[in-house]
C-alpha cells in the first residue's frame, strides 16, 4: 500500500472507533470525560486523512501518528483508572465533588443521567473496557500512521 493509503485507511480506522463511541452513546452508554477526551484525537486523525487525500506527505503521517497514540494514551490512563491501579481526575472519578452542581441540579433526577463517573466501566468485552479496547485499537492505528510516514514522500 501507498503512504497516502495507509493515511487513509487510518484515519478511516479511527472513523470507525468514533462512530462506535457514538453508537454507544446512542445506545444508551453515556460517556465520562475521559471517554470525551479520547474522541478529540480521533477527530484530529479524520481530519489529517482528509488533507492526506491532497497532501501524503511525512508531516501528516506524523501528525496522525501523535493524534492516534494521544488517544491510545489516554485510553491507557482511563484504564488504569477503571481498574484502581491510579487515581483519575477528581471531577470524574469515585471522590468527585458535586461542587458545579446546583442544589435543584442535586436533587433533580435529570441530573443522574449525566454524572457518569470515569472509574466505573460501564460496558466491557472480554474483560476490557471501551477505554481499553480504545487504547489497544489506537495502538493499531498509531502503527498504521507509522508505516504510512515510512512510505510517504
Amino acid at each position: 500500500m501507498t503512504g497516502r493509503s495507509l493515511m487513509i485507511l487510518a484515519a478511516m480506522g479511527s472513523a470507525v472507533l468514533l462512530f462506535g463511541a457514538y453508537g454507544f452513546e446512542a445506545l444508551g452508554y453515556a460517556p465520562c470525560k475521559m471517554c470525551l477526551w479520547q474522541r478529540w484525537p480521533h477527530l484530529a486523525a479524520i481530519s489529517l486523512g482528509l488533507a492526506a487525500i491532497a497532501w501524503a506527505v511525512r508531516p501528516v503521517a506524523a501528525l496522525g501518528a501523535l493524534a492516534a497514540s494521544t488517544t491510545a494514551g489516554i485510553g491507557l490512563f482511563h484504564t488504569g483508572v477503571e481498574r484502581g491501579w491510579w487515581p483519575g481526575p477528581s471531577s470524574c472519578s469515585g471522590g468527585a465533588s458535586l461542587g458545579g452542581l446546583s442544589g435543584q441540579d442535586l436533587l433533580s433526577t435529570d441530573t443522574l443521567d449525566r454524572v457518569v463517573m470515569c472509574d466505573e466501566v460501564a460496558w466491557s468485552l472480554l474483560g476490557l473496557s471501551m477505554a481499553s479496547w480504545n487504547a489497544i485499537l489506537s495502538l493499531v492505528l498509531a502503527g498504521i500512521w507509522v508505516a504510512a510516514y515510512r512510505r510517504a514522500a
